[in-house]
């Protein structure tokens, strides 16, 4: 008998350098935008930096000492604590819709759809001040759209309530604002990944007796378990630094304490205050909290990579 043919050992593939030095234009641009304001604000967070370094006085440094006043501060941590559960239940949310949405898209015939895709385009389309301001017209306590719809319910007193003076009511106006602006990303994102979903895989499960709410829990969740996370991820890390629509929603409410989240709180606490130090400190924060959930998208994304 002959012995058999060794198989050739399969040689590594050489890495092309090609796409490195495709990204490198990018990198340049992103250090050059951002890294002198991050270097600058960094350092800024160690110094009692206010009104009088503005014209010309040298800032003192302080080390830790504005992270120390951080920790004490009672204020920064129920700013903080009120970001936190904001961002948590309107990214949630955010994706429940989103995904509801995705569903019905994907069940619906072509016209239903397609009117569907124009609504959530233009939605998604209107700039953030037209869209603050639409809903401000809404909940305006004399001529508001929703006073006037709730005061013809029986039993219900709206008249010249004002939505934007309770806190309350403000992160609730301010929570549907933010979700109406982003379950268009979401459902699209999620309809994208549905249209993936083998329809033969959803036709024998229905055909072995699955209903539709497990179909989606056993079929669609774990194939698009990275879509749905990556959404997520990415709707905490956008609705944790939400500044336009609660500062506009403020111009026309009440610009006390009690109805700030961490961007708004940084502006007053640097553009108002003139405390630049401690307003970068606080920015520092949202910095890494913004890397903590970032590095969750990353890895995500890592793992995407290596089952391809």
């Amino acid at each position: 008998m002959t012995a058999p043919t060794p198989e050739p050992r399969s040689r590594p593939r050489r890495r092309s350098a090609v796409p490195y030095v495709l990204v490198v234009p990018a990198l340049v641009a992103l250090l050059l935008g951002l890294g002198y304001p991050l270097v600058w604000q960094v350092s800024t967070s160690f110094k009692k930096f206010g009104l009088a370094q503005q014209f010309g006085k040298p800032p003192e440094w302080v080390g830790l000492a504005n992270f120390a006043d951080l920790v004490g501060n009672g204020t920064f941590w129920a700013v903080l604590i009120r970001s936190l559960v904001f961002c948590v239940v309107t990214a949630v949310v955010t994706v429940v819709i989103g995904v509801l949405i995705a569903q019905l898209m994907n069940a619906v015939g072509r016209v239903t759809r397609l009117v569907l895709q124009i609504s959530m385009l233009l939605a998604w389309a209107m700039p953030v001040a037209a869209a603050t301001t639409v809903f401000i017209w809404l909940v305006d306590r004399r001529r508001g759209v929703v006073n006037y719809l709730l005061d013809k319910i029986p039993g219900i007193d709206t008249n010249r309530f004002d939505w934007l003076a309770h806190p309350g009511t403000f992160f609730l106006v301010a929570s549907v604002l933010i979700v109406w602006m982003s379950v268009p990303f979401v459902s699209f994102a999620v309809y994208a990944g549905l249209t993936q979903v083998s329809g033969e895989v959803m036709e024998a499960a229905a055909l072995d007796g699955a209903g539709a709410w497990q179909r989606f829990w056993r079929i669609i969740v774990p194939m698009l378990r990275t879509v749905f996370a990556i959404v997520l991820l990415l709707q905490l890390i956008w609705d944790l630094r939400v500044f336009a629509q609660i500062t506009l929603l403020q111009d026309a409410g009440s610009k006390a304490g009690d109805f700030d989240l961490l961007g708004t709180y940084v502006y007053k606490l640097g553009a108002a205050a003139n405390d630049y130090g401690m307003a970068s400190a606080v920015a520092i924060v949202v910095l890494v909290i913004t890397l903590a959930v970032s590095w969750v998208y990353v890895r995500e994304l890592l793992k995407e990579d290596e089952v391809r």
